[in-house]
């Protein structure tokens, strides 16, 4: 049972670290999609007590408000 927890950590920090480096080159219109998308996904869950579907559309509503927010001007 130790070695399932430890591969489980390994494997959610790996994860992690690639998810990290996948968004060094995104524009900032693509990060605050994202970002947008995590918060939603999280508010979403909390809200309707772990519903997948409240999930899904928390998710669906943070990022379009992140991409809605963000101006398309580059700086």
């Amino acid at each position: 049972m130790k070695t399932l927890q430890t591969l489980t950590k390994v494997t959610l920090i790996g994860a992690t670290v690639a998810a990290f480096a996948g968004c060094a080159d995104m524009t900032p219109k693509q990060r605050n999609t994202a970002i947008g998308a995590g918060a939603g996904a999280v508010g979403g869950a909390i809200l309707t007590e772990g519903s997948a579907l409240g999930t899904l559309g928390g998710a669906a509503v943070g990022g379009v408000i992140g991409n809605v927010v963000t101006d398309d001007k580059k700086k």
